[in-house]
């Protein structure tokens, strides 16, 4: 007589991947892998110090300018009012600058450590 075997599996396709990101997660990483991983935290290493002074100085700005609105619309102060927001807006006037210069620097640094890596991921296709 024949034998019946049946097997049950209860996941479904998202269960899969959520098992499989896990799974990579603690899996032993290629070569390839630490590579790309390596080039992606160089992009963003050469980004971040940029970004972080262009909205940190945004951010200071348009405080500034604010205050200045404050000061000549609700407490008629106004040669205070005038004079913070004018410091605002040469603040903010900075932002854009500086992003640009950093950034620059940035790529600087870390352009050619990201350009070998970047041709060795092309080559290893």
């Amino acid at each position: 007589m024949a034998k019946f075997e049946y097997e049950y599996n209860a996941s479904t396709d998202g269960e899969r991947r959520e098992i499989g990101r896990i799974r990579a997660a603690y899996a032993p990483k290629d070569e390839r892998a630490q590579k790309l991983e390596r080039l992606k935290e160089l992009n963003e290493r050469a980004k971040r110090p940029a970004n972080i002074a262009a909205i940190t100085a945004g951010t200071v700005g348009t405080l500034l300018f604010g205050l200045g609105m404050c000061l000549c619309i609700e407490w008629n102060e106004l040669l205070w009012g005038i004079v913070c927001g004018l410091c605002g807006i040469a603040i903010l006037a900075c932002a854009l600058p500086l992003h640009s210069k950093l950034q620059k620097r940035g790529k600087e640094k870390y352009g050619k450590e990201i350009l070998e890596l970047s041709e060795e991921l092309l080559k290893d296709e």
